[in-house]
């Protein structure tokens, strides 16, 4: 059989990470990427056709590549600039969608498969048992029609109350930011939704499920010795923030720092992070309104660092601020370089 590497973006609800859910289990060579609606479904089909361009220098052209899109629907001008872009890169497209707004690009494009009567996760379930022979036992049936009970709204189901606490479950799941650490964070709704498919079939499953979830989360973020959930996610998250940090190091002035991107719980984070990471000196996180936080472990007076970019303050070791003007964006790396220039631009001694 020939080699095949899937690219699949999916939207951010139950819906879209079922589908991914789905796909994990069927491709061993599978990169998975999320958007929600507007401008992001953009900037993240440009990131598939850079990723698609990288692996062809690295692995070869023999190998198959499908950009499959799932649960987001496209204008009529985002479908042409994908397709040109498909050809272009030598790739195959597949979207399997259910909202009626995508109707005109279906009438459109041939790869473009739109059935307002299932959601997408029923879609894309009905579309590798019939492609690639997909879970001949019907294992993963049951999970798929909870998706699909709640997903449309169909209340007579019996699994729909069960389809309601997994719509909680994950829209609920805010523990690790996506934009930051989405690989990381998609493994969390992931596991997650394969907690659930494993208590499906219990006596009372929705309460069952419901009063799982918090240690279902537990599991998923100890590592070591038990704690809080709190804890476990701060221990969590700033070892993601330790093994990533060239890529989110920042200056201001001869200082080093790291940026944070809407991670929030920045006292216990951003102190265990410095404890952690004695080679720097501040910690920041910025949310998506330009709001930031800074911390500091006795090495650089934040409150002064606060005032001079964000008319701020605070403490030596814990200030706040707001950057005027701020861009915000998809993609971190955009957010990181527009935050640097910025301190540049800001701070005096340049």
């Amino acid at each position: 059989m020939h080699q095949q590497h899937v690219y699949h973006l999916s939207h951010i609800d139950l819906d879209g990470y079922g589908c991914q859910y789905l796909t994990n289990k069927c491709f061993k060579n599978i990169d998975s990427f999320n958007a929600n609606y507007g401008p992001e479904v953009t900037a993240r089909l440009e990131e598939i056709v850079k990723k698609i361009e990288q692996d062809k220098f690295v692995q070869g052209t023999e190998i198959e590549r499908l950009i499959l899109i799932t649960d987001l629907n496209l204008t009529t001008k985002e479908g042409n600039w994908i397709e040109r872009e498909a050809i272009r890169i030598g790739a195959k497209l597949q979207l399997l969608d259910h909202h009626a707004t995508g109707a005109n690009a279906a009438e459109r494009f041939a790869w473009y498969i739109l059935d307002t009567t299932r959601c997408a996760t029923l879609i894309t379930y009905d579309w590798l048992q019939q492609h690639y022979g997909f879970d001949p036992e019907n294992e993963y049936a049951t999970i798929v029609k909870a998706i699909n009970a709640i997903d449309i709204w169909k209340n007579e189901d019996e699994l729909f109350e069960y389809g309601k606490v997994m719509l909680g479950m994950i829209s609920g799941a805010r523990e690790i930011n996506r934009i930051l650490f989405p690989d990381e964070d998609r493994a969390f709704k992931l596991a997650m939704i394969e907690a659930a498919k494993e208590r499906i079939g219990m006596h009372e499953a929705p309460i069952r499920l419901d009063d799982d979830l918090h240690q279902i989360k537990k599991a998923f973020f100890r590592q070591h010795e038990n704690s809080t959930k709190d804890n476990l996610v701060a221990f969590y998250v700033t070892d993601l923030l330790t093994k990533e940090k060239q890529r989110l190091t920042i200056y201001y002035k001869d200082y080093k720092g790291i940026l944070g991107y809407n991670v929030g719980n920045t006292s216990i984070i951003g102190n265990t992070f410095l404890i952690n990471n004695p080679d720097y000196d501040f910690y920041m996180d910025i949310n998506f309104r330009g709001h930031f936080s800074l911390r500091s472990n006795n090495k650089l007076d934040v409150s002064a660092m606060a005032a001079e970019i964000g008319n701020g303050g605070g403490h030596p070791n814990a200030s706040g601020g707001k950057i005027e003007g701020y861009k915000d964006s998809f993609v971190y790396s955009d957010v990181r370089k527009f935050v640097q220039e910025y301190i540049n631009e800001k701070s005096t001694d340049k």
